[in-house]
């Protein structure tokens, strides 16, 4: 295992993360969002977040060395508990995740299916090897979670909610495929943004600076700390962002009276606008709608993106366009009796996501008449 992503090197990483070369990339494969967590010190031993990298034979996985389950929005809290209360002890274990982002996407970055299947092998083998309880890949892709549950994985699901692009060159196209009840929702909530005075800057590449990074992360900070207790991010790492992925990087920040008073961070490559990390100083009735969903629409729109993935959880986002789709993880559990007790339990929760996502989908916003 490698303890920083600059030992691997952004040639190998990328060459592993992006092998087609593509312009705008998945940006949280990349290697310079990893080096961007490691030099600005978000992931280190000090935060629970230790790299293991694993790189093998044309392939990849970012790991972790884990002292906690903060940070990964794929809840293993009861398991530990359980192993704790049985004697064992669940700490270290092994993550292979994006830290702090519930984004899908390659985990297993490797030039072919043995390499992929090579990684599933040798990542479940080092559980045991260094004495971890676990091995946790949280959100990764369908084709990757499947192959994991040939390799012997736990396969676990959740959901999240994503909005779709087909095509539409405006948000009032948009707006034409919900229903009257709908649309006229969204219009009144965007229309009293507008009339609390309002307007949005769209920041990407080299017209984000440090001052719009100053007051983005004290946006951060403020409800970062109010909803999580500790947000896991330095400001140094909001300036190494910009510095390697500025041209993926979109900061909208909410302007009123001339002043800044919020703003959200979003990534956007192969395709897809990423909503990450949002902040405010000052309560407006659905801000918080217009800077994250709305404008983040618009955007997408305006560049011609497939999709808007707008973060984990929050069934509000359905009736505003944001469809349920489901999520994917895989696991290895040393312990056999806690691996049969998380194997029953997985089964019924899968049954039961895909039931929630069914019946959610039947209150999709949409006419239904086209």
């Amino acid at each position: 295992m490698i303890t920083s992503a600059a030992e691997i090197g952004a040639r190998v990483w990328n060459g592993l993360a992006n092998p087609q070369g593509l312009a705008e990339p998945h940006p949280f494969t990349t290697y310079e969002f990893f080096a961007a967590l490691e030099d600005s010190g978000s992931t280190s031993a000090d935060t629970g977040w230790q790299p293991a990298h694993l790189l093998a034979d044309d392939g990849l996985m970012p790991m972790y060395l884990k002292s906690h389950s903060y940070g990964e929005y794929v809840f293993d809290q009861a398991w530990a508990q359980a192993l704790e209360r049985a004697g064992g002890d669940y700490y270290p274990k092994l993550q292979c995740a994006v830290p702090f982002t519930p984004v899908t996407g390659r985990r297993l970055l490797a030039n072919s299916d043995g390499a992929r299947d090579t990684l599933l092998k040798t990542a479940a083998a080092a559980v045991k090897q260094i004495g971890a309880s676990s091995l946790h890949i949280t959100f990764l892709t369908h084709e990757e979670w499947q192959a994991a549950g040939e390799a012997g994985y736990l396969l676990r699901t959740g959901q999240q909610f994503h909005w779709e692009n087909p095509g539409y060159t405006s948000f009032d196209q948009f707006l034409g495929e919900l229903t009257s009840a709908k649309r006229k929702n969204l219009r009144k909530e965007r229309a009293s943004v507008a009339a609390a005075g309002v307007t949005f800057d769209w920041l990407t590449g080299t017209d984000i600076t440090e001052a719009h990074w100053d007051q983005f992360f004290d946006f951060y900070m403020d409800t970062g700390g109010r909803k999580w207790g500790t947000p896991y991010l330095t400001r140094e790492f909001f300036s190494r962002l910009s510095q390697n992925l500025s041209r993926q990087t979109l900061l909208i920040m909410a302007k009123k009276d001339g002043r800044y008073i919020a703003g959200a961070l979003n990534l956007f490559g192969d395709g897809v606008l990423f909503g990450r990390n949002w902040g405010a100083n000052e309560y407006i009735p659905f801000l918080h709608f217009e800077t994250c969903y709305y404008q983040a629409i618009d955007f997408a729109i305006a560049r011609g993106l497939k999709r808007v993935e707008a973060g984990a959880q929050g069934e509000h986002k359905l009736l505003r366009g944001y469809l349920p789709v489901q999520t994917y993880s895989a696991h290895v559990i040393a312990h056999k009796g806690l691996a049969r007790a998380v194997d029953d339990f997985l089964g019924a929760e899968r049954a039961a996501v895909a039931e929630n996502i069914a019946e959610l989908s039947q209150h999709a916003p949409f006419r239904k008449d086209k």
